[in-house]
């Protein structure tokens, strides 16, 4: 809707009310307000929604991978066979073998439940960008070295150096009942993944030490894939579902992590919901300041018709003033709603201060730091929503103002 010079500037001078239109003005501006603060926070609330989601995933494809094949009894007998017709899928990245085995951990009279994790040396080489503390290429096999967890280490009061003693209640068989078979490890590295339950919770050794320590032989329990698409995890792990069937199942992220990621997309939905109401309700505003205009430019219109001009410019007009107020609010807020994202940390940091609590508190939210990823779909969308609802607002103020008829107006003037 392109205006000519005479609509655009009646279209400015009714943006900015004059003098004696002060209340105008003022519903004008809360009207902008409305809308910047309701953008910002769709804009916030989403982009932290999508963070959470995102580091979330990659934190447990970085530890598990996109789907884990785990074996119904636990052991994988003929594991190396598997593992070769799984690499040898179409569009599987990789794929390794893993033990995991809930066991009991023991340091200077503390014990913790831990996960014991043994891994290959290649994927122990790629925790290092989780490293804060030792070295990872000191854990070899037969060494009788791990790797913790920084919480773990914490809970414990372990240090590098000192010697954790690991319990597997599986142990060697005497004349008085079984023994529990317990290993001390010296601690050579600290890990943190950024994922509270994980920190606190694993001990990383090679596979070979996992076996010996389990007592499992050459077996493994669980085979960890990887693919080029998690998303689509599903579609290209199905042609292994009949080489497998009665020897073990496939689990992808999603199954893994069920509970987490369903919860985080009802809320996803939820939120964007009831915020979306906000952007209605500052589209509500704009028709209230839209029709107080009219209202108050009632003879101004009918001396415009008098003049040439059609209703046509009116609508015009009045749908441009509110669309503008929309857009401005919009463009305000996707603005104010970066600079949120960007200092969202310091923000946290104040809130936790001025409140006196832990507002992310990690042992609840999984992550020790606040997320954000942006999608620009979902801004365009945000943006759209917004300057489609003011556009909306603007139709019955603006159809009013063209229906004015001048006659009626100005007959006692």
């Amino acid at each position: 809707m392109f205006l000519s010079p005479f609509e655009w500037t009646i279209t400015k001078r009714y943006m900015l009310p004059g003098k004696g239109e002060g209340f105008i003005a003022l519903v004008a501006g809360i009207s902008v307000g409305v809308v910047m603060l309701s953008v910002a926070l769709l804009i916030v609330v989403m982009s932290v929604m999508n963070g959470f989601r995102g580091e979330l995933l990659d934190k447990f494809v970085n530890l598990n991978g996109h789907a884990i094949i785990q074996s119904f009894n636990g052991r994988l007998d003929n594991w190396e066979e598997i593992l070769e017709e799984v690499r040898a899928t179409p569009d599987v990245v990789s794929a390794s073998p893993l033990i995991e085995q809930p066991l009991l951990v023991t340091f200077n009279g503390r014990a913790k439940a831990v996960s014991v994790r043994g891994n290959t040396q290649q994927d122990i080489a790629k925790l290092s960008e989780n490293l804060v503390a030792g070295n990872l290429s000191a854990i070899e096999s037969e060494a009788g070295r791990v790797a913790i967890g920084s919480q773990l280490a914490i809970n414990l009061g372990a240090r590098i150096g000192d010697t954790i003693t690991i319990i597997n209640p599986q142990g060697r068989s005497t004349p008085f009942g079984t023994v529990p078979r317990q290993v001390g490890y010296d601690v050579v590295a600290l890990i943190e993944t950024g994922v509270y339950q994980f920190d606190e919770t694993f001990v990383v050794m090679p596979i070979r030490d996992a076996q010996t320590l389990l007592l499992t032989g050459d077996t493994i329990g669980l085979i960890e894939v990887t693919t080029n698409d998690a998303e689509d995890v599903g579609r290209i792990l199905q042609p292994l579902q009949p080489k497998l069937q009665g020897i073990a199942q496939i689990n992808d992220w999603r199954s893994i992590n069920s509970s987490i990621f369903e919860a985080l997309e009802v809320e996803r939905v939820a939120m964007f919901f009831a915020l979306s109401l906000i952007v209605l309700v500052a589209a509500f505003n704009i028709l209230s300041s839209l029709v107080m205009l009219v209202r108050a430019k009632t003879r101004d219109i009918a001396i415009l018709r008098t003049m040439g001009a059609t209703r046509r410019n009116i609508l015009k007009i009045f749908v441009t003033t509110g669309t503008t107020i929309g857009a401005f609010g919009t463009i305000t807020g996707v603005i104010l709603g970066f600079v949120i994202l960007y200092f969202r940390q310091p923000i946290l940091g104040f809130l936790n201060f001025a409140t006196g609590q832990d507002i992310w508190d990690p042992e609840v939210r999984l992550l020790t730091e606040l997320p954000a990823r942006t999608d620009p779909v979902e801004i365009v969308g945000i943006c759209v929503l917004a300057i489609g609802l003011s556009f909306l607002a603007t139709l019955y103020p603006a159809m009013k103002a063209a229906k004015t008829d001048p006659v009626q107006v100005l007959r006692y003037e």
